[in-house]
C-alpha cells in the first residue's frame, strides 16, 4: 500500500468482540463489548444512546470475513492501517486471538502495528474500578525477551507499519514501566539479533522533553483529558474551583448522579488550539461516550457529529504537512471502540459520514 503523501492515518483497533473465558467468568457466558453497547440507555435529557452499528452489525472478530470487511472499508476511505491494542500481563496475553489469526492467515492484506495497553484490567464495566481482573506487572528482563519473541511473527510480517524502516510500536503508559529506556534498549538489541532494523517507539501522554530519558522516538495522546485541561474556564467553573476545589461539571455530575458531560464542539475548539512539536503525532477523536461501560461514572462529549470531527481531523492533518512523508502520522481514536462511544465504523445515526470526512480531507 503506497503512502498517502498528505497524511498517514492509523486507527486504533480494539480486538475484543468475541467471547473469552475471563469475561465469561466475570460477566457471564458469552459476554463481549456488544453486551454493554446493546443495553445502553440515555442517562440524561438529550443523551444519544444506544450507539448501534449498521453495515457490519454485531460482528464476531473470530470470523475472517468480518476482519476483511473492516480492512476493505478502512482502505476505501483513506486509512493506512490499524493499530491493534495489545495486552501483555507479565507473560499472559489477552484478546490476542483476532490479531494472531490476522498474522497467521496473512489476511486481510492490510497494514497493522501494535500498541501495548500496559494497564491493569478492572471491573469498570460495572463501575467498580477497584476490582482488578488482570494486574499489569513488570517482572523484568526475562519478561521483556519473552514479550518480544511472542510478537516476532508480527514483527517480521511485511504488513507491519514502519517509519523509516523501523517498526512502529506504541506504549500506552511508558512512565509506568520501571526503567522504560532499559526496556526499549533491550528490544532494539533483540531486533538487531533478528535482522530487524529497529523500532520507532511512541509513548502516550508524555512530553517531548521526556522522550530521550524514556528511550522513545515520539509521543501522542489518545484520550480527550489533555484537551479538557486546556478548556477555558467559564465563570461557573472559576467560582466552583474557588469554593469547592473542583470544576462545576464534576460537581454537577455528583449532584445529579449523571456522567461528566461536555459539548463536543468544546473538545474540537481545544484541539484547534494545540501546537504539535516535531516529535508529536496528533490524534483526531470522532466521538466519546463510555457510559455503556461506566454508567453514571462516564465521560460524555455530547452532540458530536462528522462535520465537527472533520474540522479536528483537518487541523491534525495540516499540522503534519511540513514533515517527511514517513512522519506525517495522524492517529484516529478509534476504529471500533463502541462501548466507549468512540468509533468510525458505520452506525445508525450518521451512516458512513465520519468515513466520508476522512476521505474528503486526505484526498485534497
Amino acid at each position: 500500500m503506497a503512502l498517502n503523501t498528505r497524511a498517514r492515518l492509523i486507527a486504533y483497533y480494539l480486538p475484543q468482540f468475541h467471547p473469552l473465558p475471563e469475561n465469561d467468568k466475570h460477566w457471564g457466558k458469552g459476554f463481549t463489548e456488544w453486551t454493554n453497547v446493546a443495553k445502553a440507555k440515555p442517562l440524561f435529557k438529550g443523551h444519544y444512546q444506544p450507539h448501534l452499528p449498521t453495515e457490519l452489525g454485531y460482528y464476531d472478530l473470530r470470523v475472517p470475513e468480518v476482519r476483511k470487511e473492516q480492512a476493505d472499508l478502512a482502505r476505501e476511505y483513506g486509512i493506512e492501517g490499524f493499530c491493534y491494542w495489545h495486552y501483555w500481563f507479565g507473560g499472559k496475553r489477552v484478546l490476542e486471538r483476532p490479531f494472531e489469526e490476522v498474522v497467521k492467515s496473512g489476511e486481510p492484506d492490510f497494514p497493522f502495528c501494535l500498541c501495548w495497553a500496559n494497564h491493569s484490567w478492572s471491573a469498570i464495566w460495572v463501575g467498580d474500578a477497584k476490582k482488578i481482573i488482570f494486574e499489569q506487572t513488570y517482572p523484568g528482563k526475562e519478561d521483556w525477551e519473552n514479550h518480544f519473541y511472542a510478537l516476532i511473527p508480527a514483527f517480521k510480517d511485511p504488513r507491519y507499519i514502519k517509519v523509516d524502516g523501523k517498526l512502529l510500536f506504541s506504549v500506552f503508559a511508558p512512565k509506568d514501566i520501571p526503567d522504560c529506556k532499559a526496556f526499549t534498549d533491550a528490544w532494539r538489541e533483540l531486533a538487531k539479533k533478528e535482522g530487524i532494523d529497529g523500532f520507532h517507539f511512541i509513548g502516550m501522554g508524555v512530553f517531548e522533553k521526556d522522550l530521550k530519558d524514556l528511550g522513545l522516538d515520539a509521543s501522542t495522546n489518545h484520550t480527550p483529558h489533555s484537551l479538557i485541561a486546556a478548556f477555558p474556564l467559564a465563570w461557573k467553573d472559576k467560582l466552583s474551583y474557588r469554593l469547592f476545589g473542583e470544576s462545576f461539571t464534576n460537581l454537577k455530575s455528583k449532584w445529579k448522579s449523571i456522567p461528566k458531560v461536555y459539548e463536543y464542539h468544546k473538545l474540537v475548539e481545544s484541539a484547534l488550539s494545540m501546537q504539535y512539536g516535531p516529535q508529536e503525532y496528533p490524534v483526531a477523536i470522532p466521538n466519546w461516550d463510555h457510559s455503556p461501560r461506566s454508567g453514571k461514572r462516564a465521560l460524555v462529549f455530547q452532540n458530536s457529529n462528522p462535520t465537527l470531527f472533520g474540522k479536528m481531523l483537518e487541523f491534525c492533518v495540516n499540522a503534519v504537512q511540513n514533515r517527511k512523508d514517513q512522519n506525517k502520522i495522524v492517529f484516529l481514536k478509534a476504529w471500533n471502540e463502541w462501548a466507549e462511544g468512540n468509533y468510525l465504523e458505520p452506525e445508525k445515526k450518521f451512516g458512513r459520514a465520519y468515513l466520508e470526512e476522512i476521505k474528503r480531507i486526505v484526498s485534497k
